[in-house]
């Protein structure tokens, strides 16, 4: 039996750290041939195809584009995971910030997707998975900004759906809660007491930790294979239940 996706040409973009990172790994295991497009591709794992990118500027995606196409000749799976975090209330981000969160979290999923979709028309098997959040479906305290920007992902993988099912292209999402990142981390670290802050979080999710990258990374995999071939314009919670469920305190 094939892998499920042997053959297809994957880009991920993100994907040399955390859960791009996972990403690519699950891609590669289920034989896809993997295009990694970050801004640090130096820390993508050898085995891919590492290109510098920059989502926020449409010369840098189009260039690396153009670069992956030339070595493989076709793309039949863009994962939209590049992303950003922000902090505070609607009151505490400039309207720089808004710009440069949304540029990156929103109009580069834009950005990558239509650089992509002369390749994905030619696709057998064409599907995009953009990456947004818990944050999209769950009011989350001083998340304004960030939660603005995945739910945009949200609807803009919808929209793209319908548009593009009758090119042959699938789109959906997913919607991971806290995972166990660096970025996490580095929040983690910066908290005046970093256990009580990780108990926090851990708490918060229904099942009682934090998502790991290869939960999201499988998620991912059966939305861009084949084998989901009546699945696009949805997305999967994979949140510990946080969304959907009000268990009872014990």
């Amino acid at each position: 039996m094939n892998p499920e996706c042997d053959g297809l040409v994957a880009i991920v973009t993100g994907g040399a750290s955390g859960i791009g990172a996972a990403i690519a790994e699950r891609l590669h295991r289920a034989g896809a041939t993997v295009a990694v497009c970050d801004l640090k591709p130096e820390e993508a794992n050898p085995a891919h195809f590492a290109v510098r990118t920059d989502i926020a500027d449409d010369a840098s995606v189009r260039a690396a584009i153009t670069a992956i196409t030339e070595r493989f000749g076709r793309v039949d799976i863009v994962v939209n995971n590049a992303g950003i975090g922000a902090q505070g209330t609607v009151a505490d981000n400039t309207d720089d910030e808004w710009a440069r969160v949304l540029s990156v979290n929103v109009t580069g999923i834009a950005r990558v997707t239509r650089a992509a979709l002369p390749w994905l028309r030619t696709s057998p098997s064409a599907s995009v998975v953009n990456t947004s959040s818990i944050a999209a479906t769950a009011g989350l305290p001083e998340r304004a900004l960030y939660s603005a920007s995945k739910g945009a992902v949200l609807s803009l993988t919808r929209a793209m759906a319908a548009d593009h099912l009758r090119e042959g292209i699938r789109v959906n999402c997913v919607n991971p809660g806290t995972a166990d990142t660096p970025w996490v981390g580095r929040l983690l670290d910066s908290a005046l007491d970093p256990e009580a802050e990780r108990r926090a979080l851990n708490a918060r999710q229904p099942h009682g930790r934090l998502v790991t990258a290869t939960e999201v990374a499988d998620a991912v995999v059966y939305l861009a294979s084949p084998r989901s071939g009546s699945t696009t314009g949805t997305s999967i919670a994979v949140d510990g239940g946080m969304h959907g469920l009000r268990l009872r305190p014990e």
